[in-house]
C-alpha cells in the first residue's frame, strides 16, 4: 500500500525561486556529514565540513564531493595530490561545527594520523576514504572533485552523524 503524504508540497510563488528557497528544498535530503582534509604544499593542514559526498563507481573505486569556487581552501584541494573524506560519527557534532567555523585553527587539539599523501585522517570517525585527486569539474559556483579511493576503513557499529533541514540527527531504525 503506498504511503500518503501528511502535508502538501510547498511550491514557491511565481515562475522561479530564489537561492534560499532552493537551499530549503535541498535541506529536505538527509545526508551524512564529512570533514574533507588535505595537507598544503607548505605542510599546513586544511579541512572543512561538507555534506556533498557521494559514491561514483565501485570499479575503479571513486567518490565525489564539491567545494565552492570561492573557498579559501580551493587552491590546496585543486592542486593537491590527495585528500581524505572523514565520515563523522554521531558523537562528532562539535567537530563538524568546528570545521565549519571560519578564522580558527580547526586542527588545534584534534587527534589525527597521517593518511595517503599526507592528508589528515581524523580519529574516531565512522569511516574514512583516502583519495588521490583524480579529476575536477567546474559546475556553477562549485567544483566537483572525483577522488580515486586508495584506502578506506570504517569503525564497526559506529552510528553516523546525519544532517537534515538545518539540524543534526543520529541514526534511528524504522
Amino acid at each position: 500500500m503506498p504511503a500518503t503524504p501528511t502535508s502538501p508540497l510547498v511550491v514557491p510563488p511565481g515562475p522561479g525561486f530564489d537561492s534560499q528557497q532552493f537551499r530549503s528544498a535541498l535541506g529536505m535530503f538527509a545526508t551524512g556529514v564529512t570533514i574533507v582534509t588535505a595537507r598544503a604544499p607548505d605542510g599546513s593542514l586544511v579541512g572543512l565540513t561538507a555534506n556533498s559526498f557521494n559514491s561514483v563507481s565501485l570499479s575503479p573505486p571513486l567518490v565525489l564531493w564539491s567545494l565552492a569556487q570561492k573557498a579559501g581552501s580551493m587552491p590546496v584541494f585543486s592542486r593537491g595530490s590527495h585528500y581524505a573524506i572523514n565520515i563523522l560519527a554521531a558523537d562528532q557534532k562539535e567537530l563538524s561545527q568546528r570545521f565549519a567555523t571560519r578564522d580558527i585553527d580547526r586542527f588545534a587539539g584534534v587527534a589525527w594520523r597521517e593518511g595517503a599523501g599526507g592528508a589528515p585522517v581524523l580519529d574516531g570517525v565512522a569511516a574514512v576514504f583516502e583519495c588521490a585527486n583524480r579529476s575536477q569539474y567546474e559546475e556553477g559556483d562549485h567544483v566537483i572533485f572525483v577522488g580515486e579511493v586508495e584506502s578506506c576503513s570504517w569503525r564497526e557499529g559506529a552510528q553516523p552523524l546525519i544532517f537534515h533541514g538545518g539540524r543534526y540527527y543520529t541514526e534511528l531504525p524504522l
